[in-house]
């Protein structure tokens, strides 16, 4: 059937800022979905509002507004631009809720916009609890005894009927959010309030439990004409009661016989039959362990997590098809874009495995609660490909850039006793996988694993088979038949040394004496049964050909891993815009990287992709087949900066800053001694190597005192302490965070933060812009509301800012881009400087109209300033303002730490603009802290720190709103009466009365009074 020729112009509509449920996948979805619409000849206008993705590029849509996901902003633009059509399941859950909020507000009617692809009926019946549940009964798919509920009440009468433990899922809600396994009525009640709270639709629907069944996916295919096809079968690791984000999946599928494979195939395409979607389509279900009883867990009637994931594990590209589909096209008539041979009705066929293994943020919050449930709480996810599983399994935790130890013996720091290991495995925390290992050491068996964990034993069997060859390793001369087993096993020589005591220099001769290399074999959808020229490959040491032919002239891009806190999507953008810039200038684009949700592991964006741990085993492996010009680390993030030495130390040619200037910047004894040299005014300070030296240096520069360890993201164990005790707290978290490195103690001076993004070729220096932070010193820059171009530094200071960025750039030899970051007090003080892309790179590209990741390449290939259309000095400010605010998920996080610090907690950011700061300001806060000037409550409730902030006080009684002190429990406030929630106690944690009550009403929640202090300033919230 033909395309639809009625609609020229298509509005698609993104998923927002990232949070934990709702992450890069959907860039990668929505990136893939415009650049599909415009293939097919049609007009496309992009909304999101999140400043760091590909998504957002001027490039992917004709027009692109990063503008606030409201009904409001989003009528204004169709109002304006008079779209024809709207695709609304590529923006996550934020879309399709927007979407229906659309709908019922008579917008699309208003303006005749067509909705495409999947329908609102069908959105309403796979989402709706109560409409689903209607719907699979009418078609015979067994559903677990539930009901819905839009009280308390009702959901404590239906659990006594049916009995605990039950499940309660919130409807219109992502990854979980406010869901959760109750086992009594306390825990129930608490749950469905809060999921209540949380819900669009304020309904719940409780469930009986199946935690234990294996969980299985379905990534679903279906067009218009009814044609549709199963693209991938996904098996959880773990047993339903974990929420998939936070599982190890594997595809295909592999416990499952066929008979039970095909009952679970045609349950799904039945589903997709039913709801009539057109697109694609994600189906999750339980299986009975032991008997041929199933039943449906619920639908995505969207491009999903699993999507993306899908789609890196088939090759087969799932959101640019279901684009194809939503304007007409179906699957017979669309190509398939990997084999260019096939059409997309053709099934993907696997003849290797792949693991995801969930990313989470514990390593830096180690107040959280790491245990595992309904509720995702995984900020990113690594995919390892291989030909056996635990070659797959091995490559994704080498993936992980967790805990080096973790990685390289399997073991957790701390040995349990037996009696802990099964409470620990009972009730599972990200640690789980390791545990295991630790069980298996003890003895364990795979009956008493199974009986823990209710993991299935089959992978029971596979992690045993690891750890025998551990132990063989353990306990033998490293011979050349175990080093080839154990490397096609997926142990890497450093895993192998780790466990034989046999120094990693001596493997690698070992293996190329008797010629031990890896073979790369191709993803191409369809288990080489048709001639592909896809250019995604993966390593094995098993024998055969070698897919891979080494390209000529070309050069390696190392990308950023795991999305996790500190190091975001942002790295991505920074990666696919140096690979643009490489091939613009002649030269073959190789990318190494391991995150199946983002754009740059989609095998379109550069001449070839190897999807593989970012480890120096792996990367060394690929330099050496493929023989690059040169590698390029600056667009990684902090990951691909980590590898820069060891590279250099094997002879490998690293484009750019050279390792002595990122050193200079990176390592604190140099760093001190660069800016010394400079006359360059840094905080008073020294380095320390152990708790002694730091009592020592903290006496000397005088509290308070910032604590920052080297070679760190994110502010890894970075904190302001004012005494002794903390100060042996945080010196301890900064050694645990980088091990034998310096960490600089630093008295801390009060004042405004800025910081600037340079560009240089090694001799002249260009700065697109000064931000400014409006939280002051001591918030992490990630954590901070971004204002550009700056309110409130003057003249002179702006010009002592610019200066000494200059003087830092030349004195490296900068080649391509560094951040370099600011305190404005009684002078401009230096504070850290990263020799690489920083996360505001997007945000800055986009305001300024410089392509600074591509223009940083364009240096880096050994352009000077003038050559790429660039001068020595200061960018010209625009007429705008530019605000980038911080976005939380705190509400996925119990027992989190909720204060502001130099520890990053923002999982990712808005944008928002306007003709004033107070404007800009605003529309920036609708996807962060929420729309505050529509707020109808008068009370502002702070907590004991707060309330002794006085300049807090001055604002808020300026603004006349009332104050409430709250100490303990809250009774005496509705969440309809509270304007918003103020906290300054460091050990506040999402746990805490306050914190909870404004996370669990959706009540902005400011965890530094400076924050709302700089929003009261801007006279934008008033009480109604």
């Amino acid at each position: 059937m033909p395309k639809i020729a009625t609609i020229k112009k298509i509005m698609v509509i993104g998923s927002g800022p990232i949070v934990i449920g709702q992450a890069a996948e959907f860039d990668y979805a929505g990136s893939q979905a415009c650049i599909s619409l415009q293939e097919e000849g049609y007009e496309v206008v992009l909304v999101n509002s999140n400043p760091a993705t590909i998504m957002t590029d001027d490039e992917i849509a004709d027009h692109v507004y990063l503008a606030p996901l409201t009904v409001a902003s989003i009528t204004e633009i169709i109002a304006k631009e008079k779209p024809d059509a709207l695709l609304p399941t590529l923006g996550g859950q934020t879309g399709l809720n927007l979407a229906i909020d659309l709908f019922e507000a008579g917008v699309l009617d208003q303006y005749h916009v067509q909705l495409l692809g999947t329908g609102l009926k069908t959105i309403q019946q796979a989402e709706d609890r109560e409409e689903f549940k209607e719907l699979m009964e009418s078609i015979h798919q067994p559903i677990p005894a539930s009901l819905t509920v839009h009280d308390t009440e009702a959901a404590v009468k239906f659990a006594h009927q049916i009995g605990y433990p039950v499940i309660v899922r919130p409807a219109f809600t992502l990854g979980g959010s406010g869901g959760g396994i109750a086992t009594n009525q306390t825990e129930l009640l608490d749950i469905t309030h809060r999921g209540l709270s949380m819900s669009p639709a304020t309904e719940c629907l409780i469930e009986k439990s199946i935690a234990g069944y294996k969980e299985i996916e379905f990534e679903v295919m279906r067009d218009a004409n009814g044609d549709k096809i199963s693209v991938c079968c996904m098996e959880n690791f773990d047993p339903v009661g974990i929420h998939t984000g936070d599982s190890i999946v594997v595809a295909p599928s592999q416990s499952l016989n066929d008979s039970t494979y095909q009952r679970l195939r045609t349950a799904s395409l039945a589903i997709v039959e039913a709801l009539n979607i057109q697109g694609g389509c994600n189906v999750q279900l339980a299986q009975n362990p032991t008997t041929n009883e199933y039943f449906i867990i619920e639908v995505n009637p969207r491009v999903s997590r699993s999507s993306a994931l899908a789609s890196k594990a088939t090759g087969y590209p799932i959101a640019k098809i279901a684009a194809k589909i939503a304007v007409g096209l179906n699957l017979k008539e669309i190509t398939n874009p990997v084999t260019q041979t096939t059409n997309a009705a053709f099934e993907p066929a696997l003849d290797y495995l792949i693991v995801k293994i969930p990313r989470f943020p514990f390593d830096k919050f180690d107040t959280a609660d790491s245990h595992l449930g309904t509720q995702m709480k995984a900020t990113g996810e690594v995919m390892g490909i291989g030909l056996t599983m635990e070659e797959a399994f091995l490559k994704a935790v080498a993936s992980l850039e967790i805990n080096p130890q973790l990685e390289n013996t399997l073991l957790p720091e701390q040995d349990l006793s037996n009696e802990e290991l099964m409470q620990h495995l009972a009730h599972p925390t990200d640690q789980r996988l390791f545990e295991i290992f630790l069980a298996l050491q003890h003895g364990w068996t795979i009956e008493q694993l199974f009986e823990a964990t209710q993991i299935t034993p089959f992978f029971l069997h596979k992690l045993a088979n690891i750890w025998d060859i551990m132990t063989e390793l353990q306990n033998n001369q490293l011979t050349v038949p175990l080093l080839q087993h154990s490397l096609k096993f997926g142990f890497n020589p450093t895993m192998i040394a780790t466990a034989t005591a046999v120094p990693v220099a001596e493997i690698n001769s070992m293996m190329v004496t008797n010629h031990i290399q890896p073979v790369y074999k191709m993803v191409d959808t369809c288990a080489g049964e048709f001639d592909s020229a896809t250019p995604y490959f993966y390593s094995s040491y098993f024998p055969g050909e070698n897919e891979s032919v080494p390209l000529k002239n070309n050069i390696i891009v190392l990308g950023s891993g795991p999305i996790r806190i500190g190091q975001g999507v942002e790295f991505d953008y920074t990666t696919v815009h140096s690979v643009q810039a490489i091939q613009q200038h002649g030269y073959q684009a190789i990318i190494i990287n391991n995150n199946p949700e983002t754009v740059s592991t989609d095998f379109s964006i550069s001449d070839k992709l190897y999807f593989e741990p970012l480890t120096i085993d792996h990367v060394m492996q690929i330099i050496d087949l493929e023989q690059p010009e040169g590698v390029i680390v600056q667009f990684g993030g902090q990951t691909a900066i980590n590898l820069t030495a060891e590279l250099v130390a094997q002879g490998v040619n690293i484009l750019g800053t050279s390792l002595a200037g990122i050193n200079q910047t990176e390592d604190r004894h140099e760093f001190e001694e660069l800016l010394a040299s400079l006359s360059i005014k840094q905080p008073n300070g020294d380095t320390a190597m152990n708790q002694a030296d730091a009592h020592v240096v903290a006496k000397q520069v005088g509290y308070p005192v910032m604590v920052r360890p080297s070679f760190v993201l994110g502010g890894r164990a970075m904190a302001v302490v004012t005494d002794d005790s903390e100060l042996d707290e945080y010196v301890e978290k900064a050694i645990d965070a980088a091990p034998h490195q310096p960490i600089l103690i630093d008295h801390y001076v009060a004042g405004t933060e800025c910081e600037v993004d340079i560009l240089s070729d090694g001799h002249d220096v260009f700065i697109p812009g000064i931000m400014e932070h409006l939280e002051g010193s001591g918030v992490h820059s990630g954590d901070s509301i971004s204002i550009y171009p700056t309110q409130h530094l003057t003249t002179a200071q702006k010009q002592e800012i610019i200066a000494i960025s200059t003087k830092i750039g030349k004195a490296v030899h900068c080649i391509g881009m560094m951040n370099i970051q600011f305190i404005v007090a009684d002078a401009a003080y230096v504070i850290e400087v990263n020799p690489r892309a920083s996360r505001t790179v997007p945000f800055m590209s986009k305001i300024t109209g410089n392509h600074l990741a591509k223009q940083a390449t364009g240096l880096i290939l050994g352009k000077s300033l003038t050559e790429i259309g660039l001068f020595a000095g200061y960018g010209a400010e625009p007429d705008q303002v530019f605000v980038k605010a911080p976005v939380f998920s705190f509400a996925k996080l119990p027992g989190m730490m909720t204060t502001l610090s130099p520890e990053m907690k923002s999982t990712s950011e808005s944008i928002g603009s306007g003709a004033t700061f107070s404007e800009a300001l605003t529309n920036a806060l609708y996807d962060s802290y929420g729309s505050l000037s529509n707020r109808t409550g008068k009370i502002v409730l702070l907590d004991n720190s707060a309330e002794d902030d006085t300049e807090l006080l001055i604002e808020l009684a300026k603004h006349n709103f009332e104050t409430m002190v709250i100490s303990g429990d809250i009774s005496d406030v509705t969440p309809a009466e509270a304007a918003f929630v103020v906290t300054g106690d460091e050990n506040q944690t999402t746990d805490t009365p306050l914190s909870y009550f404004a996370l669990s009403n959706q009540i902005p929640l400011f965890s530094n009074p400076m924050t709302i202090v700089g929003i009261l300033k801007e006279n934008m919230i008033q009480p109604v």
